[in-house]
């Protein structure tokens, strides 16, 4: 498969995107703590689930201190609906105590990484186990602006069959490779586009391809187009 992912086309993609789904820039609001925590919850949920923990968590505890001071089974039991409980409500406390460690006043706050480099942030973020390239970018680019860009299971399925990054590139690769190739003022934009794309049309199996014009994009409906595959064949991640 060859390549194919110059600024032209991206802009190309992402303007038929919006000429679809509508603009979909979105930021996260002044507390970074909360987006974090959010987005540790979202790992691998569908987004009701996301938002059932989320409510319950910010519910059930009065202040970030509360959370990280409570019992690892209390927590797990508040955010259960977001799956693996106990992994994330690790997740969480582990984050907060870092957050708490790094600050001079006991508090918790993610101000201290919008005065660092975009990569140092995102290295610091990773440094926190349980925290990958994804969560790291979400926050960075949502909150801060940072010129990094998100990419989950839709965003790096779409970019594979769109030509933007190998079909064997990993989830890390597939952060470097866009974070290079998507302009920075895009990237919010197309993160949320390019995942209201895969959750509508460009699913992991049977995606309905023939029904936006997004299908001149991508190299599997045009094998389906020639007759080289059929649509159930589209493979998982690919």
């Amino acid at each position: 498969m060859n390549i194919s992912n110059s600024e032209d086309r991206i802009r190309d993609i992402h303007q038929d995107l919006v000429d679809v789904y509508g603009e979909q820039d979105w930021q996260s609001g002044d507390d970074g703590v909360r987006q974090l925590l959010i987005t540790i919850l979202s790992q691998n949920v569908a987004d009701e689930n996301t938002a059932r923990a989320a409510e319950n968590l910010f519910n059930d505890f009065k202040n970030y201190k509360e959370i990280e001071e409570s019992s690892l089974e209390s927590l797990a039991d508040s955010i259960n609906p977001a799956g693996l409980p106990e992994t994330k409500a690790e997740r969480i406390q582990r984050t907060l105590k870092a957050l708490r460690e790094q600050g001079s006043s006991e508090s918790y706050s993610v101000k201290f990484l919008g005065s660092m480099k975009d990569s140092e942030a995102q290295a610091w973020l990773e440094e926190i186990k349980g925290i990958g390239p994804k969560t790291a970018s979400v926050l960075l680019n949502f909150h801060f602006d940072a010129d990094v860009m998100p990419v989950d299971t839709h965003v790096e399925r779409l970019a594979k069959r769109f030509r933007l990054i190998p079909f064997s590139a990993s989830n890390e690769k597939a952060h470097k490779l866009l974070n290079k190739s998507v302009p920075h003022e895009i990237k919010n934009s197309f993160h949320m586009l390019l995942i209201e794309h895969g959750k509508n049309n460009c699913t992991a199996r049977n995606p309905t391809c023939g029904e936006t014009k997004l299908k001149k994009y991508c190299s599997y409906y045009q094998k389906v187009k020639t007759g080289d595959l059929e649509p159930e064949e589209y493979p998982e991640k690919a």
